[in-house]
């Protein structure tokens, strides 16, 4: 990848209530990322938190919309066109209920399986082309609600353990995938 501007935009949803949440695993992963670049300062703008960040010679933009999860969307669109963000310069943290806990996918393109942050940032684009790095939760046990496994913690250490894993490694991925590309990047991840 050239030496541009990259928006990394972690989803989730704001408040003290659903901080740490599976769904937030976008959030969780940004601010990982957040603390290995050094990052201080978050700027309320666009309606999302935003932090900048230098990476070997890119300017990283770090977003977290404040909007809630379902209209992600309007402040990603928002801020992509404030700064002149190209959708293929875009890179995506979102939880993924089809990816076992622990482990990340990365892709470019798709769909949005159902995810409501990310059917909204389809809308809003108008196009799918874009990085995503997908943080695995794994399926509800049993008939627990999808709703209410999303937006619940991890509980026992083993599943503390494996989402702390998978959002240390989306940090890495989108590092990655910024100084190597999709490909050396899915060869390391998936």
């Amino acid at each position: 990848m050239d030496n541009e501007l990259y928006m990394v935009a972690g989803l989730g949803n704001p408040g003290e209530e659903y901080e740490h949440t599976r769904h937030n695993a976008g959030f969780d992963t940004v601010d990982a990322l957040a603390d290995e670049l050094g990052v201080r300062y978050w700027k309320n703008e666009g309606g999302a938190l935003v932090g900048k960040a230098s990476y070997r010679g890119h300017e990283l933009l770090l977003v977290k919309p404040q909007s809630f999860m379902n209209t992600s969307g309007g402040p990603v669109s928002k801020l992509m066109r404030a700064y002149g963000v190209a959708p293929d310069h875009l890179i995506v943290v979102h939880d993924e209920l089809d990816i076992e806990p622990g482990t990340i996918r990365v892709k470019f393109g798709g769909g949005h399986a159902g995810h409501n942050g990310l059917r909204s940032i389809c809308d809003k684009l108008g196009t799918r082309d874009w990085f995503r790095v997908r943080i695995g939760i794994g399926r509800p046990p049993g008939r627990k609600p999808v709703v209410d496994w999303v937006l619940s913690r991890p509980r026992s250490k083993d599943d503390t353990e494996a989402f702390d894993h998978a959002v240390s490694e989306g940090a890495d991925a989108v590092l990655c995938l910024i100084d190597n590309g999709l490909e050396k990047t899915q060869q390391k991840f998936n």
